[in-house]
């Protein structure tokens, strides 16, 4: 198969078409080739094209930045000479000035296919400021790691935030390069958008079910998405964010475990079981224990569980919800321990005025079912489906692969 770097490296005819411009790139860690080679580097050697600047989206363009809410700050490449801008520094918007010394945008970020990953929002600011300085826009296409499934609520209207970049559910099922027409045509922008399409991806073959494991290596798109378990669990676990419960950072399965001092991990699974007796359909839920180095509950002992997804024996594409695990998870806390203090109440993407739960939810459905006493299963499943089928009518005409 090919991603769209790989064919523009490849294809004269798509060079061709940046002869002449100036050309800048937006890109982390995970933007690389076949072979690794970085796409800064990749397109600096392409004859023709001029490379005049490039920008980080979180965590920068090197992916230095371990935790959250870690700014980036501009620099000049050692390598390549040019301008670096970070949109998760001084800005998170680009402004007039970092669009002016290019004509042609090239965005080439590896997603997780999450709505609450930040890079899809960063791809909708860069459109709309391409909009308003008339620049060209190329979405180099990368794979969707989880595929096509969908799973959460979508986010309601006057709840969008960095995390949430419009009414798109927490699992959406696009490519970047997907997303980009969706947002064009949802937003109503008015910009000059060229997709390099995949070559020969099936969102569905075994055994990655949307990332091409037997073919490629997996960078870390962030520091703390480590692999591909992580990525399956993450549209899920990424809620423990908004808790007081640990997600994993600071040890070396991020966001594949949760848990905190005092959890009892058996009695845990079994009132999640109790709740829903699918709950742990396509995964395996393992009793752990772990000490984070930072973030919540430093050095402090976690009782908790992992979430097992990293081989066939375990993980089953069509059977896992990780998304539905976590809210049961969440439900069975407080109906052990309904005093239990759940929900983180400090900063969360420099958002003072909302809750955390809320923000990465995309409003208070999720936290209002978990802390409600009298609310059942099908109170949350029943409107989470109408969402979710919403969201598979309107995304599919996008879709091209």
């Amino acid at each position: 198969m090919k991603f769209g770097i790989e064919r523009l490296e490849e294809e004269v005819e798509l060079q061709k078409a940046l002869r002449g411009k100036r050309v800048s790139l937006l890109a982390h860690p995970a933007s690389v080739n076949a072979r690794l080679a970085h796409s800064i580097d990749v397109l600096a050697n392409i004859p023709g094209i001029s490379l005049v600047s490039a920008f980080g989206p979180q965590h920068g363009l090197r992916g230095d930045k371990q935790d959250n809410m870690v700014e980036s700050d501009n620099f000049v490449d050692p390598t390549h000479q040019i301008p670096i801008h970070s949109l998760y520094g001084e800005v998170r918007r680009p402004t007039d000035e970092m669009f002016q010394d290019f004509d042609v945008i090239l965005v080439d970020l590896q997603d997780l296919g999450c709505r609450i990953y930040t890079f899809i929002t960063t791809l909708l600011y860069v459109l709309e400021a391409a909009s308003a300085q008339q620049k060209s826009v190329w979405v180099l296409d990368r794979p969707n790691p989880i595929g096509r499934r969908i799973e959460g609520y979508k986010l309601r209207s006057g709840w969008e935030s960095f995390v949430g970049a419009g009414p798109i559910p927490m699992r959406h099922g696009m490519t970047m390069g997907e997303l980009a027409r969706w947002f064009v045509d949802k937003n109503k922008i008015d910009v000059d958008l060229k997709i390099i399409e995949m070559r020969d991806w099936d969102p569905q073959a075994a055994p990655g079910f949307g990332w091409p494991s037997l073919e490629r290596a997996w960078i870390n798109p962030s520091p703390n998405a480590p692999n591909l378990s992580m990525a399956r669990c993450y549209p899920g676990t990424v809620m423990l964010e908004g808790t007081t419960l640990s997600e994993g950072r600071g040890t070396t399965r991020p966001l594949e475990l949760f848990g905190a001092p005092g959890i009892e991990a058996k009695k845990l699974v079994e009132k999640m079981l109790a709740i829903d007796p699918n709950i742990s359909a396509g995964c395996h839920l393992r009793q752990c224990w772990f000490e984070p180095t930072f973030n919540k509950h430093a050095g402090e002992l976690c009782e908790g569980i992992q979430i097992h997804v990293d081989n066939d024996a375990f993980y089953n594409p069509d059977h896992f919800n990780p998304w539905r695990l976590m809210a049961v998870a969440f439900k069975a806390i407080k109906t052990l321990s309904p005093s239990f203090d759940l929900w983180r109440s400090f900063a969360y993407e420099y958002e003072h005025d909302r809750l955390a739960i809320d923000l990465i939810n995309g409003s208070p459905l999720l936290r209002d079912w978990v802390d409600d006493g009298e609310s059942s299963l099908a109170d949350l499943y029943e409107q989470v489906a109408i969402d979710e089928m919403e969201w598979k009518a309107e995304r599919d005409p996008f879709l091209i692969y």
